[in-house]
């Protein structure tokens, strides 16, 4: 792939950073209109923005300098820290997302991002465990990028971490009303893996939230909030493959 070309975009939305930068947040725009995602970013009424946009042609455009903080994650949480905009640099990828049926992401939008990624990963110190998806950081509220969005791939070319999901099975399934220890230990895993979870031994609505988002990004060939066998085995795969 040719040298990566980054085209500059101010947009006026962004402030003073309050930590070091060590997660990458990644976004689908959820607009159908690439030009009209773009425009919103750099509106000042819309309050919102992020450091850089792939177009779906492959164009990569900075909007904000990566030392301010942009106005992307919005009420967020991961391993206890809540202001996660100070903390990362968040990229939006056009895309329609749920509300348009979720489009496939082109083969060159990706290979784009991919190298945008690896250039940002080479600047800061963000572990491949910090590689993150809205939905990871707000889940239940965010759904992006989607349970198509190829976090294989981008694990195969070093960005993010990831590893091939647990076979499907029903195994001991925990689901919505269930709880007991075993509740509590998957709870306690996730969180150990950074989702803002509480373990209260509950299986209630916002642990499902979080089953939902942990298989939207690690197990999205069935994404239903219950914690299969699978689920439950992949999460297990993560966490070993951090030691």
């Amino acid at each position: 792939m040719s040298e990566l070309e980054i085209e500059e975009r101010p947009s006026p939305n962004h402030g003073e950073r309050f930590g070091p930068i060590d997660i990458l947040l990644l976004h689908y725009t959820g607009m159908p209109d690439d030009e009209q995602a773009l425009a919103w970013l750099r509106n000042p009424e819309s309050k919102v923005s992020s450091h850089y946009f792939v177009h779906k042609n492959g164009r990569v455009f900075q909007l904000v300098p990566e030392e301010r903080r942009a106005w992307h994650a919005g009420l967020s949480l991961w391993s206890g820290v809540s202001d996660i905009n100070s903390r990362s640099i968040g990229i939006e990828i056009a895309n329609g997302g749920h509300p348009s049926g979720l489009p496939e992401y082109p083969e060159h939008q990706i290979d784009a991002l991919i190298a945008l990624c690896r250039t940002i990963l080479a600047r800061h110190t963000i572990p491949s465990h910090r590689v993150l998806g809205h939905s990871d950081v707000a889940p239940g509220r965010k759904l992006d990028p989607g349970e198509r969005f190829p976090w294989t791939k981008l694990a195969a070319a070093g960005v993010g971490h990831f590893v091939e999901p647990a076979p499907s099975n029903d195994g001991r399934t925990l689901r919505l009303t269930d709880h007991g220890e075993r509740v509590e230990v998957l709870q306690a895993l996730l969180a150990l893996y950074g989702y803002g979870i509480e373990v209260t031994g509950d299986f209630d609505r916002k642990t499902e939230n979080v089953v939902a988002a942990f298989q939207r990004h690690f197990r999205p060939a069935q994404v239903d909030g219950v914690a299969d066998g699978s689920t439950q085995e992949t999460l297990q795969r993560l966490l070993a493959a951090l030691q």
